[in-house]
């Protein structure tokens, strides 16, 4: 399935331009889990949430619903990521697991320092695939040049960790698939284009998300890995319109939306 989002749900200037003046703020989740297909939870990232709040999220959007998680910025933060194994043992037990199938992938935002060195192996390799009875999916999104070359990307490959296409002016992009699932974070929406993007952008956006979901790189997009590539089967996508012009993200993501019915 192609999944098409936001990152977070409460922005101000969201009020009036993508929900209602009669929504009140407490039912802003409510009204856009039905307006999307998925939704970046940034609050994890600035402080540890509660299982009541991983609940009340769980309870408030559809059953076909798909969050995905930011991971906690006291772990990706760290010089020494694979040193981090009691931090991801507190995130993790959280609350993630009363989002139920509703848990999607966890984000893993490197700072931009973060260089790619053994650490981001081992960081990889301590990332549990499974939560209870509840499956764990990992995107690494990374912020330095360093991991631009075949030794990253065949690293991830092997860990099952997807690696996320940043379309962005300030960080690297890798169009690679290199887990059962891909997440991109398109970062270029302009105010002067009331779905964020032109047509022929979102367009071509989507032709390139039918191409993940069959397992392949886009054509046209930088690809650095070497090793065996997955099999070309179907397969999830997690496509979030972040940054830029970010009041014009929820428009953006619903024109995809309706570009797949």
């Amino acid at each position: 399935m192609i999944r098409f989002g936001i990152g977070g749900w409460t922005f101000e200037e969201w009020r009036g331009t993508f929900y209602p003046d009669d929504v009140p703020a407490k039912r802003e989740l409510e009204f856009a889990s039905r307006k999307l297909t998925t939704i970046e939870i940034n609050g994890t990232f600035y402080r540890t949430q509660t299982p009541a709040t991983f609940k009340k999220w769980f309870d408030e959007t559809p059953d076909d619903f798909v969050f995905s998680v930011k991971a906690p910025r006291y772990i990706v933060g760290k010089k020494e990521l694979a040193a981090s194994g009691e931090l991801l043992d507190v995130f993790l037990k959280s609350g993630l697991s009363e989002l139920k199938q509703k848990l999607g992938p966890i984000l893993w935002q490197l700072a931009p320092f973060k260089k790619f060195d053994d650490d981001i192996g081992a960081f990889m390799k301590m990332l549990p695939h499974e939560l209870g009875k509840l499956p764990l999916r990992h995107a690494l999104e990374i912020r330095s040049k360093s991991f631009l070359v075949p030794e990253f990307v065949d690293l991830a490959r092997k860990n099952n960790v997807a690696v996320v296409y940043a379309d962005s002016d300030d960080y690297p992009a890798i169009a690679d698939v290199t887990a059962d699932f891909t997440y991109a974070r398109l970062q270029r929406c302009v105010e002067s284009e009331p779905a964020g993007y032109p047509k022929k952008a979102l367009d071509q956006w989507m032709a390139r998300a039918k191409e993940w979901e069959e397992g392949v790189a886009p054509k046209g997009l930088d690809t650095y890995g070497t090793a065996a590539k997955p099999s070309k089967s179907k397969r999830d996508v997690f496509i979030y319109f972040i940054s830029g012009a970010k009041v014009r993200a929820p428009h953006a993501a619903m024109a995809m939306i309706d570009r797949l019915k």
